[in-house]
């Protein structure tokens, strides 16, 4: 019995696939050290054979069962290599991709736990496994997984998602926080962090520190438009009722459209300008945190590093490259 059936598409990305293999290689090494059972699994894609993935590589899968049966192991979709909404919506429509989602909603169907990464997300979302489900996906793929499916909460600031059979995560790499996750729940804490520990990797709890704002906007012009209002303004960031004003609508009214677009009340798309520009201030300049905050408007550091770690996730100094001066704790 396999605890773990790795589902390959053509066109996956190999990182995420090499990925789950690494973690799974790792954990079967470690796991006689712990007197733990090696975790087992399979690769399988909807024909078999040389699946062709990103980066012009191939991963060698057997087919999927032609009469599916129930298992116990945990179906793993490693995140697409699509560049764009549009493609990734074509993409869905392909025989090979339903074909996919089907099995997925059968395993799913006969009480099988499921996990995808990235735009593999939206796969599940094919086989309509999300609604009244938690889950996330790319932060930026996110205003469009809510609009393709609002039955269902999308997350988008967490890196993981586990909710019932179900267990989602953020971008291509996140696949990694994925399978630490994965293991964790079917070997326990001690597995995972040693697989951790043996990789030099460890589990990120937010996708807030990587969002740039200005993508969040994804095609939508109001959000645009507030994006750069806000970002000229700084560091005199106008108030959710004057920007409301500006724009000629309500705050009510603006917060919806912003919610819709982003899933993010207004103040939250405000304080994610500002997070971001402390970010690459701190980055990109040799100014002491106290300099930073009064850039993006605040009166003291104590705010910026409550700010950045709400939004973020973690302390300012993290973003402070080697050989730059130190920022206090």
């Amino acid at each position: 019995m396999n605890d773990f059936t790795i589902l390959v598409l053509p066109g996956s990305y190999a990182s995420s696939v090499a990925t789950t293999l690494a973690l799974l290689e790792a954990a079967s090494m470690l796991a006689p050290h712990m007197k733990l059972a090696r975790p087992r699994w399979r690769v399988v894609s909807v024909d078999g054979n040389a699946v062709p993935l990103s980066s012009g590589m191939h991963v060698e899968a057997t087919p999927l069962p032609k009469r599916p049966r129930a298992d116990g192991s945990c179906w793993i979709v490693p995140g697409l290599n699509l560049a764009s909404l549009q493609t990734l919506q074509s993409r869905l429509a392909d025989d090979d991709m339903q074909r996919a989602a089907r099995a997925l909603a059968a395993h799913a169907g006969r009480g099988g736990a499921v996990a995808a990464s990235c735009s593999a997300v939206f796969l599940l979302q094919a086989a309509g496994l999300l609604a009244g489900r938690t889950v996330t996906t790319s932060w930026w793929l996110a205003p469009a997984l809510r609009s393709l499916e609002p039955g269902c909460t999308v997350d988008a600031d967490r890196m993981v998602c586990e909710d019932g059979p179900l267990s989602t995560a953020g971008a291509a790499f996140a696949q990694t926080d994925l399978m630490l996750h994965l293991l964790r729940r079917r070997f326990g804490v001690a597995m995972a962090d040693a697989v951790g520990r043996n990789l030099l990797i460890d589990g990120r709890q937010a996708q807030g520190a990587f969002v740039v704002p200005a993508m969040l906007a994804s095609g939508h012009a109001l959000v645009a438009r507030l994006v750069r209002r806000i970002e000229a303004a700084l560091p005199h960031p106008p108030t959710v009722e004057a920007l409301a004003q500006e724009f000629a609508m309500s705050t009510r009214t603006l917060s919806r459209h912003v919610r819709q677009a982003t899933g993010k009340s207004t103040m939250a798309l405000l304080q994610s300008v500002r997070s971001n520009r402390a970010r690459m201030l701190i980055e990109s300049s040799r100014m002491t945190l106290e300099q930073v905050a009064a850039q993006v408007g605040y009166e003291d550091a104590t705010a910026l590093r409550r700010l950045m770690r709400k939004v973020a996730g973690g302390n300012p100094s993290r973003y402070r490259p080697a050989g730059g001066p130190p920022l206090p704790p």
